[in-house]
């Protein structure tokens, strides 16, 4: 395996999580994974050596699930929905504190707006700077600010309101 590979592997964790912020779905965010790393091993060509792999990659990723939820919301519109009840249960590992706190905040980033909810992955959760992250969301510092600013706020109200 060559050093482009070998560095695309080291960092399926980081695209696992973000993935799984971005799809609210374990088996979507798996597909997620792997079809930017599909579209990164055809585009490598497309990366500048001295430039971060991790934010090259979350922009594919950002722009695979943008033209996934495309693709979906044309679906939703010709075809019936999925039924849900095979995502009804529990792991029955709830009971551990830890667990619960983790639960919380994965529910509290899931009701942020896509916006926030993704300024917040990139930054508190996958540790780029405002900078590397404005550049992934193709968007303004600035903009990046505001939007984490705001989902900071919303995921603090949000859980000092949740149960401890």
């Amino acid at each position: 395996m060559d050093r482009h590979a070998r560095e695309i592997v080291d960092l399926l964790p980081r695209l696992r999580r973000l993935a799984r912020v971005l799809a609210r779905d374990v088996a979507d965010a798996d597909d997620l994974v792997q079809l930017t790393v599909e579209r990164a091993l055809v585009r490598r060509g497309q990366w500048r050596p001295g430039t971060r792999l991790d934010s090259w990659m979350f922009r594919i990723m950002k722009n695979a699930w943008i033209d996934e939820s495309r693709a979906r919301k044309r679906r939703a519109a010709v075809l019936t929905p999925e039924d849900d009840a095979a995502h009804v249960g529990s792991d029955g590992a709830g009971a551990m504190e830890v667990r619960l706190e983790a639960r919380a905040v994965e529910h509290a980033m899931a009701r942020l707006p896509d916006d926030q909810r993704l300024a917040v992955a990139l930054v508190l959760v996958e540790g780029l700077s405002y900078k590397e992250a404005a550049d992934v969301l193709e968007v303004p510092q600035g903009t990046l600010t505001s939007r984490l600013g705001r989902g900071r706020a919303a995921l603090l109200a949000d859980l000092q309101g949740a149960p401890s």
